[in-house]
């Protein structure tokens, strides 16, 4: 576990997560309340912008992350809450 408040998020933590999501957009957070007084939401992002942005500000993280070796789950849907719990109980 980790707390990116206090200990920010490495380049390579955020590329890791990329990996294994697939893309930084998967990451990011749109009801960062940043992205609009960013007015970000204005913009037409790309993934090197998107990078950019969750290593500088760590409220752009979508939460909460659970990374495994090979699985990654983002967010708080309640599908993806279930599917980190079964996948948690399986190890």
């Amino acid at each position: 576990m980790k707390e990116i408040k206090s200990s920010p998020m490495t380049q390579d933590e955020v590329e890791q997560m990329h990996k294994l999501a697939g893309s930084y957009e998967a990451l990011f957070s749109k009801r960062a309340m940043k992205y609009r007084s960013m007015r970000l939401n204005e913009m037409t992002l790309s993934e090197d912008d998107l990078k950019k942005y969750l290593l500088e500000e760590y409220t752009f993280l979508k939460r909460p992350v659970i990374v495994t070796d090979d699985q990654i789950f983002i967010g708080s849907a309640k599908k993806t809450v279930e599917a980190a719990k079964a996948y948690l109980s399986g190890l």
